[in-house]
Parts: C-alpha cells; sequence; structure tokens
C-alpha cells in the first residue's frame, strides 16, 4: 500500500480545489456543485464547506446524484442505489460534478446522462480528487484535478475519508 495524499495534502488539495472553482467563476450564483454518490459526496461536501468558508456571502447550491440506474453496467451487477438530492433545475447554470476517483470515465458518462434530468446545463465541468490517467475508456478528462496517478488496472485507488487519506493498493 502506498499513501498518495495523506491528511495534511489532502486538507491542502481540497482547499486549492475550492480556489480553483472561485478562480474560474467570480460569482458562484450560477454555479452548481453535484457530488456523485456514494463516494464524491465526501469531496463535494468538503469543497462545498470550503467554498461558503471563504465566500460567507454567495449561496452556493449543492447536490447529490445517484447515477445508478444510468449505469452501463447495471444489468451485470448489482448495485445498492442511494438517495439523489437536487431540489433545483440545473437550467442554464454551471455545474461541476465530484467524485473522488476517475478511472474508465463510465461513471461520469452515466452522470451526464442522469443530470439532464434535471434541465439542460450552460456548461458541465468535472472536479476529481484522483485521475487515473492512461486508464480511460471514453473520452473524459477532469477540468479541477487534485492529483493525477499512473496506475496498473489490477491496481485500487482508496480513499479512506475516516483517515482522511488516500492511498493505492
Amino acid at each position: 500500500m502506498n499513501t498518495i495524499l495523506n491528511k495534511y495534502q489532502l486538507q491542502i488539495t481540497i482547499e486549492r480545489l475550492a480556489c480553483q472553482v472561485i478562480e474560474n467563476y467570480v460569482d458562484l450564483s450560477s454555479v452548481v456543485l453535484i457530488g456523485l454518490q456514494p463516494r464524491g459526496i465526501f469531496l463535494a461536501d468538503k469543497i462545498y464547506e470550503h467554498l461558503k468558508k471563504i465566500n460567507p456571502g454567495y449561496e452556493i447550491s449543492y447536490g447529490k446524484l445517484d447515477i445508478t440506474f444510468f449505469r452501463d453496467d447495471i444489468r451485470k451487477q448489482l448495485f445498492e442505489p442511494n438517495q439523489t438530492d437536487i431540489s433545483f433545475s440545473l437550467e442554464d447554470k454551471n455545474v461541476i460534478l465530484i467524485d473522488d476517483v476517475l478511472f474508465t470515465g463510465r461513471t461520469i458518462r452515466a452522470a451526464l446522462d442522469a443530470i439532464l434530468s434535471y434541465g439542460r446545463p450552460k456548461k458541465v465541468e468535472l472536479c476529481v480528487l484522483v485521475n487515473r490517467r492512461y486508464s480511460r475508456q471514453l473520452p473524459i478528462q477532469p477540468d479541477y484535478c487534485g492529483k493525477s496517478i499512473d496506475s496498473i488496472i489490477s491496481q485500487k485507488v482508496k480513499v479512506e475519508w475516516d483517515k482522511e487519506e488516500v492511498n493505492l493498493y
């Protein structure tokens, strides 16, 4: 097991990702954060809290999206559905999808299908904590990336939020 990000590095990375969002959007009123269930919401919660802390005067829309029934492998595996919590329209909004690890790109493809149920966004961007380069099966790349790593297909990246670290197995 190799530690990719320790607790201190993880905190700095989350702060940097939040600051990059602010650099791109001075006015956050048109920005919507969407955490992908189940693991992306931990990162999304932390980015959302940091954005609120450094921009106390702005209201930031934040939702959680379950993509279970939009997956292309739903028939091959049993998935436990999670709850979607999006109480607003995404029509003409700048949506930032947030997930912990970008691997093949299939989760993000499913998320793109799922968000159309909530309106047609003006723009969709992707924020990930770890980008596993060279493992993509679809042409999807992050706009905001905490850490890019090279790993082989048999390795796993695990974000352990209770320990607040990211490990490669």
